[in-house]
């Protein structure tokens, strides 16, 4: 099984107009709300890809209960842990004319001890051979070590772990040795203070988080394709051509189809073929990609040794 958590799920509102004009009225051409999160987002492609998943987190209040309905048009099987304070919604603003993006996120509810431990105690039924997901941003009184504390209970349980975040949480985590990493490449120069001017300086400072013990590094680089760095070697997958509709949660598919792939076939090259797909693929729609496009984008990438 693969498990993932979203720590601080959210609605996301998704408005699209013709240009965003701040400080007066806008209206909308069109809108739509989605459930968010980058868990959430890692489940919805492994659905698509027929493989099975269960999502973990924390959602609450009325917007929690609005989130599970949302979510609950996706058949998805999820173990929630249910909190006093309201899940958060986030804003997404795409200005048509402006080629812009804007996003306004919610800080999402504070967590209590109980609720922690009641989190902590779902986590038992994680055992050998499966992956648990960990991605995305934590609620605002959760500290770093909240991801190091799930890893470590999971290793010992015999599961192996994935990691999307950035800074300090996903640093800590290293001498576990997690499976994949996966910064982008502007994350990943936040975490050694650096620019990284061309692909060698990110293979170089991505094999730096091979070093701290991370087994594969997945870089994503937007409209320059992605690379998968292992100890001895480092793969691109190019970025295929096409209108970028929405940006979230491309990262989090590429995630799930390098996830789900490599626990069916453990050959990393292959999974770094899927993950790129389904990465593209989402960022060419509307909403997370669905398989007859992922299947359409698989076949325009190809994979090079670099």
């Amino acid at each position: 099984m693969i498990y993932t958590i979203t720590v601080n799920p959210s609605i996301d509102y998704v408005l699209q107009l013709k240009d965003l004009n701040t400080g007066q009225v806008n209206r909308t051409q069109t809108d739509v709300k989605l459930p968010g999160g980058k868990g959430i987002n890692v489940s919805r492609i492994m659905k698509e890809l027929d493989i099975d998943s269960t999502a973990l987190g924390f959602v609450g209040g009325a917007t929690g209960s609005m989130f599970e309905e949302l979510l609950s048009q996706h058949q998805l099987k999820t173990a929630f842990t249910r909190v006093s304070e309201d899940t958060r919604i986030n804003v997404k603003i795409n200005a048509v004319d402006q080629n812009e993006e804007t996003e306004i996120n919610g800080a999402g509810p504070e967590i209590t001890q109980t609720e922690r431990d009641s989190f902590m105690n779902n986590l038992d039924s994680v055992g050998n051979g499966d992956i648990v997901v960990m991605a995305g941003s934590l609620c605002k009184n959760l500290d770093a070590g909240f991801y190091l504390d799930i890893a470590k209970k999971i290793q010992k349980q015999g599961a192996e772990f994935i990691i999307d975040t950035t800074g300090q949480a996903l640093l800590d985590t290293l001498p576990l040795h997690p499976l994949v990493v996966k910064p982008n490449h502007h994350e990943l120069a936040d975490l050694f203070n650096v620019t990284l001017n061309n692909e060698q300086e990110i293979i170089t400072y991505a094999r730096k988080l091979l070093e701290k013990g991370a087994k594969h590094a997945l870089v994503s680089m937007a409209g320059d394709g992605a690379l998968l760095v292992t100890k001895d070697k480092a793969y691109k997958a190019n970025a295929p051509k096409g209108t970028v509709i929405n940006s979230v949660g491309a990262g989090d598919s590429m995630i799930a189809g390098f996830a789900g792939t490599f626990m069916e076939t453990k050959d990393p090259i292959e999974s770094l073929h899927v993950g790129a797909a389904c990465g593209s693929a989402t960022a060419f729609s509307q909403d997370i990609a669905v398989k007859a496009k992922i299947d359409e984008v698989y076949k325009e990438i190809s994979i090079t040794e670099i």
